[in-house]
């Protein structure tokens, strides 16, 4: 029989969403617990986009200044046909306070995360297999065989989230299409421009960006068909293989990252989402319990909002939830169960606010990502000469009106 403990807030999953949540929580006065079922934090993936929405949840939770000195900020996006070699649309980033565009390693942010987090905050090896409900309480059953009581469960366990399955939500589904992720880091420097590099053609699309003098991150994404072999997906040697061999019409710097890219710095992994009308209506929170970043809005990286969007989970979480347990006015009730009673009823308004500010904005990310790629990847003649000639700037567009988002600041209003 494990022993049982209870915590005020649970946060199931440090990745950016789980830690977003707890720095927000931890700026606010409110102490979380984090459990994270590996052994140290997952940095899968190497890098991602930061847009202007990334960087207000940054700032809000005190951490932007610090990755800004360690990122360079972009210039612009320039994307280009990997049939024609052809540039087709080209979109200034406005340098101005506010607009800005980088490339963050994701480990880097996750330590930064950690790093301004109360020791002892995450707890590693805790993997949650169960969730039960014990009056006003969750009971987490570990794998470890440990229990614990929280008064307040939220669930950024990613796409294979044990808390939105217990809050019903559908599995996300598989795009079709896989993308293989890949850095590397030139000792001496790449010499780049601080662009981001786009390209599309042939059902394929990749993309090239530095995140700072010396490391560099790339991406390929395609369909399925064109990949079907499972030994392909989990051999780095021949992932790398069939990449150079479909890019198509593309710079040497994006060759060259490839070829350089060490073995051990390429992964394979399958694009999922979740249907977006299943965020409309479905579930995300119910009582003291909620979902945020991957375990509730998986979604392809076509606009690049995965991350970007976790970050702005996190920031309105907090607020939400600070707001509903530090902005209580009425007195403490003399009696034990009706107090217990309050403090969930105030609990659940306050995630009932964050599902409600959160629901529209996932569904809108969701569906963009899920056209632009779709648009992007197409191989047919009449879309490949459309997306060349018209289609490309207006999906920049379409992506730079998504990530002109505020998720405002940690301040109770």
């Amino acid at each position: 029989m494990g022993t049982e403990i209870v915590e005020n807030i649970v946060i199931v999953g440090a990745g950016i969403a789980g830690l977003t949540t707890a720095l927000g929580l931890h700026r606010m006065g409110l102490r979380s617990v984090v459990l994270e079922s590996s052994d140290s934090l997952r940095v899968t993936g190497f890098a991602l986009v930061t847009w202007p929405n990334a960087w207000r949840a940054l700032d809000a939770v005190g951490i932007g200044d610090s990755l800004r000195e360690q990122h360079v900020q972009l210039d612009g996006l320039v994307a280009a046909s990997s049939i024609s070699g052809l540039v087709t649309s080209r979109k200034a980033f406005m340098k101005h306070e506010g607009n800005e565009v980088r490339c963050v390693k994701r480990k880097t942010l996750l330590e930064t995360l950690e790093k301004n987090l109360p020791p002892g905050t995450i707890r590693f090896t805790s993997k949650v297999v169960s969730i039960e409900e014990a009056g006003n309480l969750k009971l987490l059953h570990l794998a470890d065989g440990s229990i614990l009581k929280t008064k307040a469960l939220i669930g950024c366990d990613g796409v294979n989230s044990v808390v939105a399955k217990w809050l019903g939500l559908e599995k996300p589904v598989f795009s079709g299409r896989w993308a293989i992720r890949g850095c590397v880091e030139y000792l001496s420097g790449h010499g780049l421009e601080p662009s981001f590099l786009l390209f599309s053609g042939n059902g394929f699309r990749s993309g090239l960006l530095s995140c700072d003098e010396k490391f560099v991150y790339w991406f390929f994404t395609y369909s399925t068909p064109s990949f079907q072999h499972k030994d392909i997906q989990e051999n780095p040697a021949m992932m790398k293989q069939f990449v150079l061999s479909n890019i198509g019409k593309v710079p040497e710097a994006l060759v060259n990252a490839i070829e350089s890219t060490d073995l051990g710095s390429i992964v394979a992994s399958p694009l999922k989402f979740r249907k977006p009308w299943n965020v409309l209506w479905g579930e995300i929170s119910k009582g003291n319990v909620c979902v945020a970043g991957d375990a509730l809005h998986p979604m392809t990286p076509d606009i690049g909002q995965g991350g970007c969007s976790a970050l702005e989970d996190g920031v309105v979480l907090a607020r939400c939830l600070a707001g509903a347990l530090l902005n209580d006015s009425r007195r403490k009730s003399s009696l034990k169960v009706q107090e217990d009673d309050d403090e969930y009823n105030r609990i659940k308004k306050g995630l009932e606010k964050y599902a409600k500010e959160r629901r529209w904005r996932s569904f809108e990310l969701i569906s963009t990502a899920y056209v632009v790629g779709l648009i992007q990847q197409s191989d047919g003649k009449v879309i490949t000469f459309l997306r060349e000639k018209m289609i490309s700037s207006f999906l920049t567009g379409l992506q730079m009106k998504r990530v002109a988002y505020d998720c405002g600041k940690l301040n109770i209003s």
